[in-house]
């Protein structure tokens, strides 16, 4: 899979005859190789430079671009200066939402053409996930259930925020994840009022909240989802804390649908939580874009007034967070469609008591 002639269609639009890419998932998007290398895309052709560690797999997997191999004496930078003058570009994009300035200048420098910021291609793109892209995502996330279910199993008093963090981790790999989308967040008691809390030694005790955020990559696409379940009989507290949550994702997921803002549907959600009296207790956005990485763009937060795109991935994950007594979030990914979503997370919602 990749996405050269995608990103090639776009250039006319964004006045450039080509598009240099040297980040890790822009590579990824470009041609579906991770090579620590650079692609330099035009309407004509492609070009991709990667090592000597890179070049065997590259060479039998990337497919649309002419693959070559950097050496010493043929570095990446003068390969791409070879590129700029063979193919006549002139005007040449590149990634400044990722490229350090330091790079940029020696690019700037070495570079026989003029360099043009044009992050804002690639995002566009990106932000509307194709059905191969769809496809991966949702295998994805049935590892994810998968794992979120056997660890419901594995869970007893007494052990350790650190020990189910590992557990998950175990889970997803044996199902056939990749890797991790990110390290997972295992929080308990009162724990869980750190959105990004750390698992750690801390013992889950009855009575307690455990919150267990996590996921997987298959074909380097990323899952991503939250559940918050009690170990024990939970307090009344503690299930209107939980009720409000889900009232406030449910409000959020029936508000999202593409052509609307990301504002909008972080409003929908957040005036429940509001409602409920514990608006200060939802500092974060109600979702962001997921795909090649765990963090994308557009998001459903209170400062996106980006429309959201037919095939967008984001994830619905309202929170209400208690400093010294617990916190609650859920999360689901959904994708957007002109009419609704459709939720990839089948996980149940409604609150799991063990």
């Amino acid at each position: 899979m990749n996405h050269l002639k995608q990103i090639a269609a776009k250039l006319d639009e964004y006045g450039l005859d080509a598009m240099l890419i040297l980040s890790d998932p822009g590579e990824y998007y470009a041609i579906g190789f991770h090579g620590e290398g650079a692609v330099v895309v035009t309407k004509g052709e492609c070009r991709y430079f990667t090592d000597s560690r890179y070049i065997e797999s590259a060479e039998k997997q990337v497919t649309g671009a002419k693959v070559t191999m950097t050496t010493a004496s043929a570095a990446q930078k003068p390969l791409v200066v070879q590129a700029v003058e063979e193919l006549g570009i002139q005007k040449m994009g590149f990634e400044d939402g990722y490229l350090t300035v330091a790079a940029w200048r020696d690019y700037e420098k070495a570079l026989p053409c003029e360099l043009v910021p044009a992050q804002r291609l690639l995002n566009t793109l990106r932000a509307s996930k194709d059905q191969e892209e769809i496809a991966l995502m949702t295998k994805a996330q049935e590892i994810t259930d998968q794992a979120f279910d056997a660890i419901l199993k594995f869970i007893q008093p007494g052990m350790t925020e650190r020990e189910i963090a590992a557990r998950l981790q175990y889970e997803m790999l044996c199902r056939g994840a990749e890797k991790m989308s990110f390290d997972p967040i295992v929080v308990s008691g009162p724990n869980g009022s750190l959105p990004h809390g750390i698992p750690g030694d801390k013992q889950v005790q009855k009575g307690e909240f455990i919150t267990m955020d996590f996921g997987c990559k298959v074909g380097g696409y990323c899952s991503d989802m939250t559940r918050t379940i009690a170990l024990g009989e939970p307090t009344g507290e503690m299930r209107k804390v939980y009720d409000t949550v889900l009232k406030a994702q449910l409000a959020g997921i029936a508000k999202a649908r593409a052509g609307v803002p990301g504002k909008e549907i972080h409003n929908a959600a957040a005036k429940v939580i509001e409602e409920a009296g514990y608006g200060p207790c939802f500092g974060h956005g109600f979702g962001h874009s997921v795909g090649i990485e765990i963090h994308e763009s557009p998001n459903a937060n209170s400062r996106d007034e980006t429309p959201m795109p037919v095939g967008a991935a984001v994830s619905a994950e309202p929170g209400i967070y208690l400093p010294g007594k617990f916190g609650v979030r859920i999360e689901d990914v959904l994708i957007y469609t002109a009419d609704g979503t459709v939720d990839l997370t089948k996980s149940p919602k409604e609150l799991i008591i063990l």
